[in-house]
């Protein structure tokens, strides 16, 4: 199969590419700049100068391809309406390319979209006031495909680690360098899912290849880690103390992410685990935390 994959040098997309190359499949990759079409070609693929705004580009893209992975995401929270309008416009030319070809469409979207305090499970919808909530009707839009004959299936992402991670769980070691401890929120009890990329990018090969249109799966190798564990980890590498913030002082200290550290975010994978035969196997966050790549 020949597959576009936006986000094809990112952090999951690149990992997402070299699965796909590595089960014989053929991947012409979305690059912004000369270093990521070097970087694509450098692994066996092809690129396809461009990005997320490109609807033309995108759609064209689309049609020459047998499939597409979309991990591109712009994580810019100073401006989600801006970065929802971008994600809709190119799940719209997405549509437009594969409408009525039964051709497969892979998107991403979040666990952080589902109802805080509970197991969270693929059936369930999202939860207007998650932390994640604006993934939803970009999540939404992309099903919604199925009805245009698109294979479209949604693959909802918790906290994604491994070397290279430039997302919360650096983002808190940071915050912890620059403060000079490492904090949690209340008791610290609250709870993240996790999976690591490599594991996350064989669960997108998968839906790639099997999932029925409009399927949600859920990369969930761990269904919930305490957040005080993760500190706990993270204070002991940077040797600085340990301490609970009451929930009002969450925001002065940890700024943008505040939201996303207090969040109970449990959830299950067992039904993709199951349906998919998707079998995590790289190590667990806290395991992976504990190495050095996190701080160097």
């Amino acid at each position: 199969m020949r597959v576009f994959v936006t986000g094809a040098t990112g952090f999951i997309g690149s990992a997402v590419v070299r699965e796909l190359l590595g089960a014989g499949h053929q991947v012409l990759g979305l690059a912004r700049s000369d270093a990521a079409e070097a970087a694509l070609k450098e692994v066996g693929a092809e690129a396809h100068r461009g990005d997320l705004t490109d609807v033309d580009g995108l759609r064209v893209a689309a049609d020459a391809t047998d499939g597409v992975v979309h991990t591109g995401f712009i994580h810019d929270f100073s401006d989600l309406h801006g970065a929802l309008r971008t994600e809709l416009a190119a799940l719209a030319a997405f549509g437009d390319a594969l409408a009525g070809s039964g051709r497969p469409l892979v998107i991403s979207s979040v666990t952080g979209l589902l109802t805080p305090g509970r197991l969270g499970t693929e059936t369930d919808g999202s939860d207007p006031a998650a932390p994640g909530a604006h993934r939803a009707e970009s999540e939404r839009a992309a099903l919604a495909l199925a009805d245009r004959g698109v294979r479209v299936s949604a693959i909802r992402l918790p906290a994604v680690h491994g070397a290279g991670d430039h997302a919360f769980v650096p983002a808190l070691i940071g915050i912890a360098r620059d403060k000079g401890v490492a904090a949690y929120v209340g008791d610290g009890t609250n709870r993240w899912s996790a999976v690591h990329r490599f594991d996350a990018a064989t669960l997108y090969r998968k839906a790639l290849e099997t999932a029925p249109a409009g399927a949600v799966l859920h990369a969930v190798a761990e269904e919930g880690v305490p957040l005080r564990g993760i500190t706990e980890v993270v204070g002991r590498r940077l040797d600085v103390p340990v301490v609970s913030l009451a929930p009002e002082e969450a925001a002065g200290h940890f700024g943008w992410i505040a939201a996303f550290v207090g969040n109970d975010n449990p959830t299950s994978g067992a039904a993709t685990r199951e349906r998919y035969d998707w079998q995590p196997a790289q190590p667990g966050l806290l395991a992976d935390l504990d190495q050095d790549h996190y701080f160097a």
